[in-house]
């Protein structure tokens, strides 16, 4: 039992750093301790990463990971170093020197003869692992402070290609393996090839889209499950107002109606617990996807964080891909008395009987509104079915920038060499060439764009956009108050907030676009023969939406909202 206590004191005042007692023990803001050398050593060598909105370095805690920037300035704990010198005399050094040797779980230093030590670094370049003491050499010698220096492994061996024995530092694209420059010129000549890093780089972006669009997905179906927890509550006190009501009615007629009060109560309740039960399966559901995406976030989290790259590039492809989204685009609360109805049925029955033979009894049927089921209406599927939503743009020559007149009726605007004789407005463009629509857009919206030139985009955008000079505070697609899709003579691109997505489809001279605001949807569509998706977004919009289109640069380039008709074929 004395043993077993001594072991917990030596884990609890040694430095996870060299695994000895601590040295002129410090702390760092999350908590943790460490040798004053060691954690500035560390802090020294890591490579770590750079905030990319104040361009400094990022250091953390190498147990929790926690970042700090800037750098933080370390004191000695004084009283932390008193607690451990009184532990070296009572002979708890020893303990735990012992507690520096690795056992069967730990990587070992490949330099150490006889009782290994445990390793403090692994060596991507020269493939060994090393112990504190033999890790110094690549601290002191000038050409191995260029080796890459990684967390304890034991997997270095598979950096080694099998065939020729020499380091995989090259990625084949073609074949999507690691391979080494022998590999290059013999079985991998004249394929696609890259470094190792810059693979890890491209894969490391699209894996931090990847966690975005989980982080949006789990915000998105919160918000949809904090909705239907509204929508119970709603439920629930809309049938306890109608069994009220109708409680009220039946006193006032004779005994021999008593039963048909019970009667009605009970179908309201059972129409209520039908109507909860459809909610809260919705709910579970949505629950599960909640519990599901926050998993595959935590994969990819811990994926993003390995240091090596082949590690990185071999685990890559065998994550499982996000299962299909439930088919919700959105929930929509409409402020319904559901069981109103029924008092209103009640109480006609009652003034019936007034007139009405005791022994006749005309059946009261439940008319409670059902629950309007909660998830938003599909998109449409057809041309068709878009006209539907079909709405009349115009533009509002009070936002159009100078460089673009507008004509046909202020539906199309052409980009001019010649400054236009506008008036001034505060809602004007100063410096980016573009317009709004008049209208502002909600509920479910569709409406087509032909635009000709080299480089139009059309887009939507929250009314307090800024307006004056051209940073990306005012240019569509490049903030968090506008969406935008660019379109270029091959090709198109979709923007938001500086984040560029790579768009796929058939070139075409006309563009779509389906809103649906109520639901967070922003669909953008390639009009020819055929309708194609390019581009969704679901998300939630905070305030009505303007439609809105940009000209770059091309003087006599236009673009033109199209006058639609239900009936309309292309």
């Amino acid at each position: 039992m004395a043993q077993q206590g001594v072991q917990l004191d030596r884990e609890s005042f040694s430095c996870s750093i060299c695994l000895d007692l601590l040295k002129d023990p410090v702390t760092t803001p999350c908590g943790h301790s460490y040798c004053m050398n060691c954690i500035k050593s560390h802090w020294d060598e890591e490579d770590g990463f750079w905030d990319e909105e104040d361009g400094k370095k990022l250091h953390s805690c190498p147990q929790c990971r926690q970042s700090f920037t800037p750098r933080p300035v370390l004191l000695k704990n004084t009283m932390l170093a008193d607690v451990v010198e009184e532990l070296k005399k009572t002979g708890l050094q020893a303990a735990a020197a012992d507690h520096c040797y690795a056992g069967p779980e730990d990587v070992g230093c490949d330099v150490c003869t006889g009782r290994r030590r445990k390793a403090f670094k692994s060596c991507l370049v020269c493939l060994a692992s090393y112990c504190e003491k033999h890790l110094q050499p690549h601290y002191e010698a000038a050409p191995l402070k260029k080796h890459k220096l990684v967390e304890p492994s034991k997997k270095l061996q598979e950096n080694i290609c099998s065939r020729h024995n020499e380091v995989m530092k090259i990625f084949c694209r073609t074949d999507q393996q690691c391979i080494c420059y022998l590999c290059l010129m013999d079985d991998h000549k004249g394929h696609d090839t890259v470094s190792a890093a810059a693979e890890r780089t491209e894969r490391q972006r699209e894996l931090e889209g990847s966690r975005l669009n989980i982080q949006q997905r789990i915000q998105d179906r919160e918000k949809d499950v904090k909705l239907l927890h509204q929508e119970v509550e709603a439920v629930n006190l809309s049938a306890d107002e109608a069994v009220e009501d109708s409680e009220k009615i039946f006193t006032q007629l004779i005994r021999l109606l008593e039963n048909r009060s019970s009667d009605v109560k009970q179908q309201v309740r059972s129409q209520q617990k039908r109507e909860v039960s459809r909610v809260k399966e919705l709910q579970e559901k949505l629950e599960q996807e909640i519990a599901e995406l926050k998993r595959k976030d935590a994969e990819l989290k811990l994926l993003s964080h390995t240091e090596d790259h082949n590690q990185f590039l071999h685990n890559y492809p065998s994550l499982a891909p996000l299962s299909e989204s439930t088919d919700s685009t959105g929930i929509d609360i409409r402020p319904l008395r559901y069981f109103e109805d029924v008092t209103a049925a009640v109480s006609e029955v009652r003034d019936k009987l007034q007139d009405v033979l005791r022994d006749e009894w005309t059946n009261v049927s439940l008319a409670g509104t059902e629950v309007d089921v909660l998830l938003s209406q599909a998109e449409p599927k057809t041309r068709a079915g878009f006209l539907r939503y079909s709405r009349d743009i115009t533009l509002d020559p009070n936002t159009a920038n100078t460089h673009l007149l507008l004509s046909e009726g202020n539906r199309k605007a052409t980009l001019m060499r010649k400054h236009q004789s506008y008036s001034s407005h505060t809602d004007r463009f100063t410096g980016c060439c573009q317009v709004l629509s008049r209208e502002s857009l909600t509920g479910r919206c569709y409406w087509e764009v032909e635009w000709r030139g080299e480089r139009v985009y059309v887009s939507v955008s929250y009314k307090n956009i800024s307006r004056t000079g051209s940073s990306n505070e005012c240019l569509f697609g490049f903030n968090d108050k506008s969406w935008a899709l660019h379109c270029d003579n091959n090709s198109f691109t979709f923007r938001y907030n500086s984040i560029t997505a790579p768009v796929s489809g058939p070139p075409s001279s006309r563009v779509g676009v389906y809103l649906d605001h109520t639901a967070g949807v922003l669909s953008f569509y390639s009009v020819s023969e055929t309708m194609t998706l390019l581009h969704r977004v679901q998300t939630s919009f905070t305030q009505p939406l303007y439609a809105g289109v940009g000209i770059y640069y091309y003087y006599g380039a236009t673009a033109e909202f199209c006058q639609l008709k239900q009936t309309e074929v292309i």
